[in-house]
């Protein structure tokens, strides 16, 4: 179990969402970054998509009542235990009584942190994301508080290679305040004119300060529609990354995203750069680069393939001593390290 010394600015129980019930009006929530929830989880041993604590900008202050192993992964919060600086992407065992602090992010907005097991949140239509509008998932459907304590399912003390369960820090993490981001385009591209489309991939947009879990709004350059559109559709769903364009200024829509939309959606943000999007905080700024369907799927398959390739490397037995591994996957290579079998 964990108490809530101190709550965060914005700290919730995230998996990777509830799917499967946008057509009844439930949004999907979850994480914001789902490649940090999946490499927090897999180093401490469990499923990518296993709940989290979600970490927003200034972190919480936890103890443990209950010995477990954790990591931390995403945004850098100087995090520390028992005084003590930790590393992010590395699995740590926590002895009842330690204190883990993440103060505030250094870089990026949000990190993820997994603790072996499990937590013992609410769950509704199969998920523990937190989903705060509709008061659901996590600790009572909020955001947590100073007092909160929160349960292990399943806490462990050991696992396979304990003291190699981390990633090196080239393994193809790279946030950045300015990031490129690439995208598709439509499913309205249409409703703006080549002029517009030109605009929304040659220039620079900044996030705005109505951003949070449900979209970020952006400010630059006009947008300007085709001849005879107002932006107004039919409205139609809407997913994770899609990007509105309600008068001239695009919004990209976030985790908690609404489930339909009636404003036209010039493109949207391809999987792999999401977790890019969701670590940009008021003031950062981006681009937007056009990329095609297969290419897009193809870097999905490389990034899921390297996190099955992570997962099998870290839960390897037998092992004899720390090795650096080049894993290599559809031409794109990833430095992990792992250990060496005997």
């Amino acid at each position: 179990m964990i108490e809530f010394l101190k709550r965060g600015l914005l700290t919730t129980v995230q998996d990777i969402g509830r799917y499967g019930y946008q057509r009844m009006g439930i949004n999907v929530a979850g994480a914001m970054d789902e490649l940090a929830l999946a490499l927090a989880n897999i180093l401490v041993g469990n499923a990518p998509e296993t709940e989290a604590l979600e970490v927003t900008v200034l972190g919480p202050t936890l103890k443990f009542h209950q010995a477990n192993i954790f990591a931390i992964s995403g945004a850098d919060f100087g995090a520390r235990l028992n005084g003590q600086p930790i590393e992010l992407n590395r699995a740590y065992l926590a002895q009842a009584g330690s204190i883990l602090e993440l103060p505030v992010a250094k870089t990026g907005a949000r990190a993820y942190i997994a603790f072996s097991g499990g937590l013992a949140a609410d769950c509704l239509m199969e998920s523990k994301s937190t989903y705060m509008k509709g008061v659901i998932g996590g600790i009572h459907g909020r955001a947590a508080l100073d007092g909160d304590m929160l349960a292990f399912c399943a806490p462990r003390c050991s696992l396979p290679n304990l003291p190699y369960r981390f990633l090196g820090e080239d393994y193809g993490i790279h946030y950045c305040a300015h990031p490129v981001i690439r995208v598709l385009l439509g499913p309205q591209d249409d409703y703006f004119s080549a002029k517009g489309i030109e605009t929304f991939l040659s220039s620079e947009y900044t996030v705005s300060k109505e951003n949070d879990r449900m979209g970020y709004r952006l400010t630059g350059p006009a947008i300007e529609a085709a001849e005879g559109c107002d932006g107004n559709i039919i409205s139609d769903g809407i997913s994770f990354g899609a990007i509105q364009v309600p008068t001239d200024q695009p919004i990209i829509m976030m985790a908690d995203h609404q489930t339909t939309g009636g404003y036209a959606k010039i493109a949207h943000v391809i999987a792999v750069d999401l977790p890019l999007v969701a670590q940009l905080k008021t003031g950062d700024t981006m681009r937007f680069r056009a990329v095609g369907v297969e290419e897009a799927q193809d870097l999905y398959l490389q990034r899921y393939q390297m996190l099955c390739e992570t997962a099998r490397h870290l839960n390897e037995d037998k092992i004899s001593r720390k090795t650096e591994n080049q894993v290599r996957i559809n031409g794109q290579s990833f430095h992990v390290l792992v250990a060496e079998l005997k």
